[in-house]
């Protein structure tokens, strides 16, 4: 008898379980941050803290991490930004008070600022994790921010009132939007240098919401009193198209004094999807084709703000607190908090963690990603 046979068959056993692939529980975890109140000051969907859900089960809801009460009397600090970094485990909550980085690992608070009382509205994060730009509240400027202490590098000077701001996924421009009778541009920033490289516009009246291709040469902007936004070439500055929702009543919103407030680009860059203020639709367009064109649309269950996209593509998340299948345009979940409330926010991330680590954070913003 071969006495060896058993430990050969042994070994191939071991060698067989090891080229097994991993378990489901060695799968990245999926969650959704959600900042409230992340629609104006209303704690009336979702409370006060970054709600956490699970993107996996459901979107049931996981977890409240605590912000900032409000002293009786006073409203509350509405969150004005988010933006996470797996790279340095962060994520970043900005008020119209202070702006603060959380721990992702411990939930605590790493650090706070408020710059002399003159912050911040919807940031952005680079995406080495070292760097944020930050506009400034009552200021006509940006902070530029180093996100391991949140001490201020430098400033941008811009006319208006800033709002908006992108990061480009290669980290080498910053795209800034403010609010303002003179300023219907969007500013394009050097990220290394902090300096403006190119004005893009103008734009038909004031731009707002914005988004960009993977490639950065195009930007779709809403603006405001147009139902869908205008198309801009980002290499010229010079604005393409003006793209309008037809057939539906047009009326600014009390929310955002705007008919639409909320675009994104679906990551592999054939869809445009568009808030209606006005009749509580995402309008959804055709961005293989230039101008783009209406394909489709989907009735939302409260006013929209905002779109953003899970990192793989498939869901989009609506400010309403409505998830999206990207495919089918079927709703396929909704945002409720550990009490049942409904909840709403324009301020949302997906963060994936391994092991307990975060490997994996999404934007605010639903850019495109093809280059």
């Amino acid at each position: 008898m071969n006495r060896r046979l058993p430990f050969a068959f042994a070994l191939w056993v071991a060698v067989a379980i090891a080229l097994i692939p991993r378990s489901h529980a060695q799968q990245p975890q999926r969650f959704l941050y959600a900042g409230v109140p992340g629609v104006g000051n209303a704690v009336d969907h979702g409370g006060v803290g970054i709600l956490v859900f699970d993107m996996d089960h459901g979107y049931t809801f996981v977890k409240r991490i605590p912000t900032w009460m409000s002293p009786e009397g006073r409203p509350a600090e509405g969150v004005r930004g988010i933006a996470a970094s797996a790279a340095t485990g962060r994520l970043f909550v900005s008020t119209s008070r202070r702006l603060a980085a959380f721990d992702l690992a411990t939930d605590k608070v790493v650090w706070e600022e408020n710059y002399g009382g003159k912050c911040c509205d919807r940031m952005a994060i680079s995406p080495d994790g070292k760097t944020l730009y930050a506009p400034a509240a009552g200021l006509p400027k940006w902070y530029v921010i180093n996100a391991a202490d949140g001490k201020l590098i430098t400033s941008i000077d811009k006319e208006g009132s800033p709002h908006n701001t992108i990061i480009s996924d290669d980290g080498r421009f910053a795209y800034l939007e403010n609010q303002g009778r003179v300023t219907p541009y969007i500013t394009v920033v050097d990220a290394k240098t902090h300096s403006v490289v190119r004005q893009i516009g103008p734009f038909g009246d004031i731009a707002r919401p914005f988004t960009i291709n993977g490639k950065q040469t195009l930007i779709y902007a809403n603006t405001n009193n147009l139902l869908g936004f205008e198309v801009a070439d980002l290499t010229t500055g010079k604005v393409l198209h003006r793209v309008a929702v037809e057939g539906l009543k047009t009326e600014n919103s009390p929310v955002h004094g705007t008919p639409s407030h909320g675009i994104g680009m679906t990551a592999d860059e054939t869809e445009i999807w568009v808030s209606d203020n006005t009749n509580h639709f995402f309008h959804i367009f055709d961005a293989t084709k230039m101008p783009p064109v209406q394909k489709t649309r989907v009735h939302l269950r409260d006013e929209p703000g905002w779109v953003a996209f899970s990192l793989d593509g498939k869901i989009a998340f609506s400010s309403t607190g409505d998830m999206i299948d990207v495919k089918t345009k079927q709703i396929v979940g909704t945002l409720q908090d550990e009490h049942g409330q409904d909840v709403e926010s324009e301020k949302v991330v997906e963060i994936d963690f391994a092991n307990g680590k975060p490997v994996r954070a999404s934007d605010q913003f639903g850019k495109g990603a093809k280059r």
